[in-house]
């Protein structure tokens, strides 16, 4: 009798075993996945800064769901600063992160996250910082290094990009300036200015006077469009003298220091849902004509103002959590097994804990 309790008892210990399966580690595919998912909500969150990408996921506490039947996540996720800005809605896997020669940026986000069919993205709390440039100096002596983004000279570059991208634009009207983003400086053929901002669509007309353009309000309605720009100042000594496209008479662009610029302009979501709207609409009536929504299409709606602002923020809120920038923090080693996962980038900067 003795030998049948035995042999039974360690039946039930083995499927006792085989019923709690080890917890998932950084590298589970499963794991991975929720990682992946929730920095995409993230993003989507966000309103202000750049897209984050995943460099390597560093911890992680998982339990089951007792009355759903789904899981519950807490991630600890090492992120880095792409090059697009939350503007783009980019997914981040078609982001390309920041390199060496960008000042780039890292951090780490703590994320809640339930699972059942679905991610679902409960808060995240993320810190970021810039690469220090001492780091990137010994790697790349020659690369720009950041600049206060409350110098004159960076105000001054952005507005001349800006400027430039007005004087340039086929669109119906003028764009102003809403925040510098980043500055970045650099020695060619003279000190160099690099600039990241955002711009918004205004009420006034491109071919508004100049004496008129500082008092235009930008669009306070769901289909104002918005724009990310990239501009350089080199700020050699004697003037260029800038040809004018074809057609143009005239242009304040004339015998001014070189400026580049290069802007991309993203159609709002409300236009989309309108597009969409219509083509619905459309489906159901035969013959009915199409309207033709193009990138930029024009609209009639009546616009309520109010006065922009330039203000630099180092903290971000979203419905579902905060952004910061922040010194790395000490960390203990992960509690996880298998943890922490691999990185997916390192810049050339080894002995950098990105």
């Amino acid at each position: 009798m003795s030998v049948h309790l035995l042999v039974l008892c360690l039946a039930l210990l083995q499927q006792g075993g085989r019923a709690r399966p080890d917890p998932p580690g950084c590298n589970s595919p499963e794991v991975v996945r929720v990682a992946e998912e929730a920095l995409e909500q993230i993003n989507q969150d966000r309103t202000d800064g750049y897209i984050l990408t995943l460099n390597r996921l560093y911890d992680l506490s998982h339990a089951h769901g007792k009355e759903t039947g789904g899981s519950f996540y807490k991630l600890t996720i090492d992120v880095m600063e792409t090059i697009c800005h939350i503007t783009s809605r980019k997914p981040w896997k078609q982001c390309e992160v920041r390199d060496i020669s960008d000042v780039p940026v890292y951090g780490e986000c703590e994320v809640s996250a339930s699972v059942d069919s679905q991610v679902k993205l409960l808060s995240y709390s993320c810190a970021l910082r810039e690469v220090p440039a001492t780091a990137v100096v010994d790697v790349c002596p020659d690369c720009p290094t950041a600049e206060n983004l409350e110098e004159p000279v960076v105000k001054e570059t952005a507005n001349l990009s800006l400027q430039r991208f007005n004087e340039e634009s086929r669109l119906a009207n003028y764009f102003t300036l809403e925040n510098v983003t980043r500055a970045s400086s650099q020695w060619v053929n003279g000190p160099s200015y690099f600039v990241e901002f955002t711009i918004l669509e205004t009420v006034c007309l491109r071919t508004t006077e100049a004496s008129e353009l500082s008092s235009c309000p930008p669009m306070d309605c769901p289909f104002a469009h918005r724009g990310f720009c990239l501009g350089s100042h080199v700020a050699h000594e004697d003037p260029f003298e800038y040809r004018l496209p074809v057609g143009k008479k005239g242009s304040s662009l004339r015998n001014r220091k070189p400026v580049d610029v290069k802007c991309e302009i993203y159609e709002p979501q409300a236009a989309a849902v309108e597009k969409q709207a219509h083509a619905k609409a459309d489906s159901g009536h035969t013959g009915h004509q199409h309207h033709n929504h193009t990138h930029l299409h024009p609209h009639e709606h009546t616009h309520s103002v109010t006065p922009g602002a330039d203000l630099a923020v180092s903290e971000s809120r979203g419905a579902l959590g905060i952004v910061v920038e922040r010194a790395a923090p000490l960390r203990s080693s992960p509690s996880a097994s298998a943890c922490p996962g691999q990185r997916r980038h390192r810049l050339g900067l080894d002995r950098l804990k990105l």
